[in-house]
């Protein structure tokens, strides 16, 4: 018996006569029009010829005679598919998968139609089905493996850490070779802060793919976390050697020469740094480590936090309006009455809610709010310590909200949600900083305060980052306005509060503070990083003029310390005249402050909270004032005590005066006594007083933004 027309046309077709088969199948459709093999396999010839609409047609008439057929189905989403029509393909391989939801090609199909449509997390899912069925089935796991990249990649962005941490971690046990994968699962690690395991991340990366520039960077950085400034500074170096124009770690690679005092070609540095800022607006150049370099000026330093604002956060900022827009409805009164007036809402953020000099300075306000005018709510995204000075805040707040585990858009929408009405920053560009979600306009105010000491900033389009900044009259004069993309806000006395309830601890010996029985003692217990070579300079020359004096320093790390120590040595100082005091519980931090006779300040960057312990403790503090604002809050915290003798105004002044002051101890007996005669009744330590005005200034803003929406 003769072979039919459709079976002579799979011979042909097998063997690669595709135009001789395709007339076989059309005689065997002349002969029978209803039937379904030729009519798919004539749907074949025309799908890899590229003709299809006609395989569509052919396949469809297929379908049409044997509806549940697997390989028909199967077939024609890779036709639709073809046809760039993959919602069609995707909607007929789930009917061939209800039908047989074991196939594995299917299952593939459906996962690369899915993949080509960036709808990541279903491709993945159907990809993983088909490895376990085929575990060595070629090109999944890669397949699998991209999907996991790009969904971490993609929950990176969004701020969700943990799910990126996932992904990851998925996609390394696919192919731990890869160095972009142990990258970006560092970056995650490092986010939810475990420095160590990202470090282990980064140095697999470096392993793989030694000449990744960005790799030593963020090594750097969780080793600078971990206080392995050592290696940090080691790991920046081989960065920059490796891209010259990796901005900002030539910027890390300052700040933390700073930290360790290492002062050797920071002059030069610190120019080009400043070029940068002036001519590179994308550079990734840290409004924080730039205030604390010397010789920025409050210009440059806006300049700074514009270009930091713009590259970190439009993308926030273009997705504001709607919150925004739905914030500027008036919220109403939470009673039934409407005649109640509404209480203010206070939304403060900070990551430092916990035992940190801004506990020091602001629970005892949060204390004293007045909760008949206010509400007052806390959002946390810092560690819970366990601390008693974690719990004491906690219980001050009316709401305690920790966002640590939401992403910036959640944590806007959380602080949207609780109806904030004014929101205050108290963290600001610092360490773990989360001010983007400033960006996002959770509240109809926000207020920059407390934990940058400087402008956050603006948009190109002008808009500033926050609304306003609180500050006061000494540390922004009228003419410093031009240097702010805020309004200045200025609080009637000094911008710092301060907690009369600080613990002190039992007052040590001074033999148990090594410090000499009889010597005068200069003293700085600000971090290590404010101090600049040229003060240093000064700070010998006094111990030079003063032979039985001796400097007492806060220890920050190993290296300042020994680079102090040989700072000296080559200023004609003997070593050991550099004392250290370790770093103990803040209570017993401020016991031993008895045992210093005159603080001397750093300058350009000053003494904020280390100032007003100080002055709590009743040691004078002498300081340099210059023009930013970091270089301004001591003055203003020794104004605010009446202690304007010891503000002076040029480096030569203030060496001057620390010499007088050493040789002339009536009068610094004279000045402690004013200390502690002003610490009872002046504005610096008059929390309640303090309270009252920065409320006023509260209800103040809310009354404008109700007048400004009302007309």
């Amino acid at each position: 018996m003769s072979p039919s027309p459709y079976q002579r046309g799979l011979e042909l077709f097998r063997a690669g006569q595709s135009s001789a088969a395709e007339s076989c199948f059309k005689q065997q459709l002349a002969l029978e029009p209803r039937h379904a093999d030729a009519l798919h396999m004539l749907a074949i010839i025309c799908y890899q010829s590229n003709r299809s609409a006609a395989a569509i047609a052919h396949i469809q008439q297929a379908l049409a005679l044997e509806p549940r057929n697997l390989d028909y189905l199967n077939n024609y989403g890779l036709m639709l598919r073809a046809a760039h029509q993959p919602a069609a393909a995707l909607n007929i391989w789930q009917q061939a998968l209800a039908i047989q939801p074991k196939d594995a090609d299917i299952q593939l199909n459906l996962g690369n139609t899915l993949l080509e449509l960036n709808r990541f997390a279903e491709a993945a899912a159907y990809y993983r089905r088909v490895l376990r069925i085929f575990p060595n089935k070629d090109g999944v796991a890669a397949a699998l493996g991209h999907c996991l990249s790009c969904l971490g990649n993609q929950a990176q962005m969004l701020g969700h850490f943990s799910q990126a941490e996932a992904c990851f971690v998925e996609a390394l046990a696919l192919n731990s070779a890869d160095a972009a994968l142990h990258y970006n699962l560092g970056n995650a690690l490092r986010e939810l802060g475990k420095p160590q395991a990202a470090a282990q991340h980064y140095q697999r990366a470096i392993a793989l793919d030694p000449i990744d520039a960005d790799s030593f960077n963020n090594l750097g950085n969780v080793q600078r976390e971990l206080g392995q400034l050592d290696l940090a500074i080691n790991s920046y170096q081989r960065a920059l050697a490796l891209n010259p124009q990796l901005y900002h770690a030539q910027v890390h690679l300052v700040h933390q020469k700073q930290h360790i005092c290492d002062w050797q070609g920071l002059a030069a540095d610190i120019r080009q740094i400043r070029d940068w800022v002036q001519t590179i607006p994308s550079a990734q150049v840290s409004p924080f480590a730039f205030l604390a370099m010397p010789g920025t000026s409050a210009a440059e330093q806006k300049r700074c936090a514009d270009n930091w604002v713009n590259n970190r956060y439009a993308t926030l900022q273009a997705s504001a309006k709607p919150l925004g827009d739905a914030q500027i409805t008036l919220p109403v009164a939470k009673t039934v009455s409407t005649s109640t007036p509404k209480k203010i809402r206070i939304g403060y953020l900070s990551a430092d809610f916990r035992l940190h000099p801004l506990a020091f300075l602001v629970s005892e306000l949060i204390e004293l709010h007045d909760r008949t005018q206010f509400e007052i709510i806390g959002f946390s995204y810092g560690i819970d310590d366990k601390t008693p000075a974690r719990q004491r805040l906690v219980k001050a707040f009316d709401q305690f909200h920790d966002i640590r585990s939401l992403s910036e858009t959640e944590a806007a929408a959380k602080i949207h949600n609780c109806a904030i009405d004014i929101f205050l920053d108290l963290t600001g560009f610092t360490q773990t900083s989360r001010s983007g979600i400033a960006a996002l306009r959770p509240a109809p105010i926000s207020i920059n305060w407390l934990g940058f000491p400087g402008t956050m900033g603006s948009f190109k389009d002008g808009t500033p980052l926050f609304d306003y900044m609180l500050s006061d009259a000494f540390i922004t004069p009228p003419d410093a306005a031009q240097h702010y993309a805020e309004t200045l806000t200025l609080l009637p006395d000094c911008y710092q509060p301060n907690d009369r309830l600080r613990p002190v601890g039992k007052t040590p010996t001074r033999a148990s503070c090594q410090l000499p029985a009889h010597s005068f003692v200069f003293c700085c217990f600000n971090q290590s990083f404010k101090i600049c070579d040229e003060v240093f300079a000064l700070w010998m020359r006094l111990l030079l003029a003063r032979p039985s004096s001796v400097l007492w320093l806060l220890e920050c790390n190993v290296w300042a310390k020994q680079n102090l120590r040989r700072a000296a040595e080559q200023h004609g100082v003997v070593a050991n005249r550099l004392i250290f005091a370790p770093r103990v519980a803040i209570a017993n931090h401020l016991a031993r402050h008895v045992h210093a006779d005159l603080f001397l300040d750093t300058q350009p960057y000053n003494a904020h909270t280390t100032a007003s312990d100080a002055l709590w403790m009743g040691l004078p503090l002498l300081t340099c004032v210059g023009d930013s604002f970091a270089a301004r809050v001591a003055g203003s915290i020794l104004h605010a005590m009446d202690l304007n003798e010891l503000i002076t105004y040029t480096l030569q002044d203030y060496e001057n005066k620390a010499l007088y002051f050493s040789e002339n101890t009536q009068s610094l007996l004279d000045i402690k006594q004013k200390i502690l005669r002003n610490k009872t009744d002046s504005a610096l330590f008059a929390t309640p007083v303090f309270a009252k005005s920065i409320e006023a200034i509260y209800q103040q803003l809310w009354q404008q933004r109700l007048n400004a929406t009302q007309n």
